[in-house]
């Protein structure tokens, strides 16, 4: 009896184990090379006098500062290269020349030592001035070499003080290298002047700008931009869209980016043809003080003007960014000769300039466009919903089937064993 139960076991354990293998097909072992460089990133961090003030979710930003890099620390990726620049972490004194000299590598870019990075960050007391420029151009030398991604994340609570080195001319120097650096910036609780500082900043190398007012939102915001060092780049192209149909740029798929004033619709063009399927969004982001309550729309318009289909989004203040999408399958024609069809994508939002603040230039909007082929297989998840998970499925189920045969004929054997015996 003892044998039979064995042999039993052993079977399932054997069918298991080939489940197992076709369902989870053998992979490179942790730590084997990919040939490809580690994607690095530098924080840069202001730690001049005025993070001691007390206006982030009743703590000092400097404090605020410090709990993020902790979480960023925990949640940053293996594969990422981080490094920590500081800027105004040494010098209280008031001459201006060794002032904006005070920018130095509290963690050298390399593979992460969480333990040690954190002690380093624990140390930090606000102490000096606010040298971005020469800062930007340390973080920049910091991740020289190498044909990974590079990002620098700055974050300050205050504009540059060191002019007449502009940190905005620094960065569009840094981008005319050609070195593939993305610089994205976070405004902590910050004036019009410093988001304006800032977002200039972050355009010179194609990155992003945000505004921060709570501590979440530093540490999401931050992770969020260490994780995407990780992705594979993706340089957004620069379009201008029109404002009508008729004029409007033909776009084919990719990211592009552009800029659209307030009160403006702006207008791009993409060719469908029968059998396609046209994916689109689009985010809005404010870069400068708007008036709370706002929304983005994007509609898909025949050139005559007829509405297809919409996608809206509505925002309530709280964030400095907000995104739509939508999506149009053109049925499938029995001309195999059938023209593409013209769709206009009208883009428009709701975002209104507080009291003194500039309209122009609009605000930065980023625009995703995909034309792919029409759900048609069991592979393609707008269709079926589970994607290349159905051949899983069917793996798992045609085992189950084995499984309770052998199962059932063993059961059976055995009864047929009791009753002679």
């Amino acid at each position: 009896m003892i044998i039979r139960t064995r042999l039993a076991a052993g079977v399932c354990a054997l069918l298991a184990a080939l489940t197992a293998g076709l369902a989870f097909p053998a992979g490179a072992a942790a730590g084997e090379p990919t040939g490809q460089d580690a994607p690095k990133v530098d924080l840069v961090l202001d730690v001049s006098g005025s993070m001691r003030a007390r206006d982030i979710d009743g703590q000092s930003r400097m404090a605020a500062a410090k709990q993020a890099f902790n979480e960023v620390l925990d949640a940053t990726p293996e594969e990422v290269e981080l490094g920590i620049r500081t800027l105004g972490a040494d010098y209280p004194g008031d001459d201006r020349k060794t002032g904006c000299k005070d920018t130095a590598q509290l963690y050298p870019v390399g593979p992460l030592d969480r333990t040690e990075a954190k002690t380093a960050v624990a140390t930090l007391t606000p102490t000096g001035w606010t040298p971005i420029g020469p800062a930007l151009l340390k973080a920049a030398g910091d991740l020289d070499g190498g044909a990974g991604s590079k990002r620098i994340v700055l974050i300050s609570d205050g504009e540059d003080t060191c002019a007449p080195l502009d940190p905005c001319e620094v960065a569009r120097e840094i981008a005319a290298k050609g070195i593939g650096l993305t610089i994205d910036t976070l405004g902590l609780v910050p004036t019009a002047k410093l988001s304006r500082q800032l977002s200039c900043i972050a355009e010179a190398t194609g990155g992003t700008y945000t505004s921060v007012e709570h501590q979440d939102e530093l540490t999401d915001k931050v992770n969020q931009l260490v994780d995407r060092a990780a992705d594979p780049v993706v340089t957004p192209v620069a379009t201008q869209g029109a404002d009508r149909c008729a004029g409007a740029p033909t776009l084919k798929s990719g990211l592009y980016t552009d800029r659209e004033e307030f009160g403006q619709q702006r207008f791009y063009r993409v060719d469908v043809r029968p059998g396609q399927e046209l994916r689109a969004s689009v985010s809005v982001a404010a870069d400068r003080a708007v008036n709370p309550g706002y929304g983005v729309l994007m509609r898909a318009v025949t050139s005559k003007g007829r509405e297809i289909v919409r996608g809206e989004a509505a925002g309530n203040g709280r964030t400095d960014g907000i995104s739509t999408g939508l999506r149009y399958p053109k049925a499938e024609s029995d001309d195999e000769d059938a023209p593409a069809e013209a769709v206009c994508l009208a883009v428009s939002h709701s975002f209104s300039a507080a009291s003194g603040v500039k309209a122009t230039p609009g605000l930065p909007l980023e625009l995703t466009v995909d034309v792919v082929d029409a759900p048609s297989e069991a592979g393609d998840v707008a269709a079926f919903g589970l994607g290349r998970g159905w051949w899983l499925l069917g793996v798992l189920i045609l085992t189950g089937f084995l499984a309770g045969l052998v199962w059932g004929w063993l059961s059976r054997w055995r009864v047929a064993v009791w009753r002679t015996n």
